[in-house]
């Protein structure tokens, strides 16, 4: 197993929710800029949110209002809350390591292996 470790995916009707989890052995978890990325099948890699250091949140326009990130500091571990889910949220979730946004919102660090959301409607 790598530094990052995702699990909570799985199937889900639209409109539901599911919670995904990453536990980090990162020795300084509490430093890091946390976040989550997604991949559909045939499209690239797509920033979903950060959570700094600071517990300052950042969302990607497609999961805005519906998706909500955190972090338990004393856990290591970094949580995607995913709400009113559509067809479209279907991809292999990342969680990753010193995320740091600017134009646009990059990892420095590592990928956890993924964990699959589908959504049928």
């Amino acid at each position: 197993q790598g530094p990052l470790v995702e699990s909570g995916g799985g199937s889900a009707q639209a409109g539901d929710s599911l919670r995904l989890s990453c536990v980090a052995s990162l020795r300084t978890f509490f430093s890091y800029n946390m976040g989550w990325f997604r991949q559909a099948p045939g499209k690239a890699r797509e920033f979903v949110a950060q959570i700094s250091a600071a517990t300052v949140t950042y969302y990607g326009d497609s999961v805005k209002g519906r998706f909500t990130i955190s972090r338990d500091n004393d856990k290591n571990t970094v949580y995607l809350q995913m709400n009113e889910l559509k067809p479209e949220d279907t991809a292999v979730y990342y969680c990753a390591g010193d995320v740091v946004c600017s134009t646009e919102c990059v990892t420095l660090g590592s990928w956890g292996q993924g964990t699959q959301v589908t959504v049928s409607s």
